[in-house]
Order: C-alpha cells, then structure tokens, then sequence
C-alpha cells in the first residue's frame, strides 16, 4: 500500500481498505469522437454528492484486459465492441482509492479505448447489475474539449488532463488516486 509523508517527517499510511481488486475503465467514443461517461452516485451515501465516471469494472478470473472491456461494456451499455480492435496492452496504468457503499476499495486499473459506432447512442440498462442500476443515473456523451475544460466531478479524477494526451498516443503511469 502506498504512504505518504506525514507533516512530522514520517510516513502515514494510506486508509486502509476493505476490497483490492483489478479493473479496467473505457473510454469509449462515438463516431463523433464523444467519450461516454456514467453520471454516478451512491444512494447510500448521499454526502459524497454525484460525478462522472468512465464505464468499466471488475477483472474475472481468466479474463484479458481486452475481455474485461468487452463483457463491461456489453453489461454496461449493451454494445457490442470487438475483442480484436482493443489493444493488447494498455497504454494508462493507475491505482486508486475510494469509498463507495460504505466499503473501501483499493483499486488496480487500466484505461483502454475503445469506438461504438453512431452518434451518441443510448447505452441500454438491462445488462447492469442491481448497483449499478441505482448508481448510474444519467449518462452523456462528452466533448473531449469540454471534459477538459470541466469543473465537474470525475472518476478517474485527473480525466480532465490526462484524456487529450491518452487519446493522441500518450502512456501514462498516474500517480495514486486518493479519490474520496
């Protein structure tokens, strides 16, 4: 688990946390090169207030990172992406921590990208699971011009300066995400 310098010197450990786990985010866009993101929020902890996140979600055992953003996508929106126009390897590695249900997760993540065709279609709810049928509020397809100018809440939270660089070729290792 990451540490941080604590103001007498030393080293303060992280929160600890309840859940570690691998997931892969997507951002996926349309043909319009619009990014899809969930409005999200926990009914069960209303003070955390709403954002916006990338689709995407837990790695099963025996699965790629490729096959992790196919089955979430398809469960998340019901579109179908091709196993064979996803990237081997990601090219954005970050870890991250946060609180959702009243649970701690610690977080291993990739980014991958990943094109649904049309403009803006409406993601279907049927393959989402109970949580997320709660969570997900609202959704839209975003400008990448207008997420980086955004003063919006985001999962993951440097999107907003990191997306232009991802999306034009970039690797990137993010630092620790300390999300809430």
């Amino acid at each position: 688990m990451p540490a941080e310098p604590s103001s007498d010197g030393g080293v303060a450990p992280w929160p600890a946390y309840d859940v570690e786990r691998t997931s892969v985010r997507v951002v996926l866009l349309d043909d319009d090169g619009r990014v899809l993101l969930f409005r999200t929020l926990d009914p069960s902890m209303p003070e955390i207030g709403e954002w916006w996140e990338l689709p995407g979600g837990g790695l099963e055992p025996g699965e790629s990172y490729a096959e992790t953003a196919v089955r979430e996508i398809h469960e998340e929106t019901g579109f179908d992406i091709a196993l064979a126009s996803l990237p081997d390897l990601p090219r954005w590695n970050r870890d991250s921590t946060y609180v959702r249900r009243h649970r701690r997760t610690w977080q291993h993540e990739v980014v991958v990208v990943a094109h649904v065709r049309g403009s803006g279609p409406v993601p279907a709810r049927e393959g989402r699971t109970p949580d997320e049928l709660e969570e997900y509020v609202g959704h839209r397809w975003w400008d990448v011009a207008d997420i980086a100018a955004s003063s919006e809440r985001f999962f993951p939270s440097r999107l907003p300066g990191l997306l232009t660089g991802f999306l034009a070729g970039d690797v990137i290792d993010e630092p620790f995400d300390l999300w809430n």
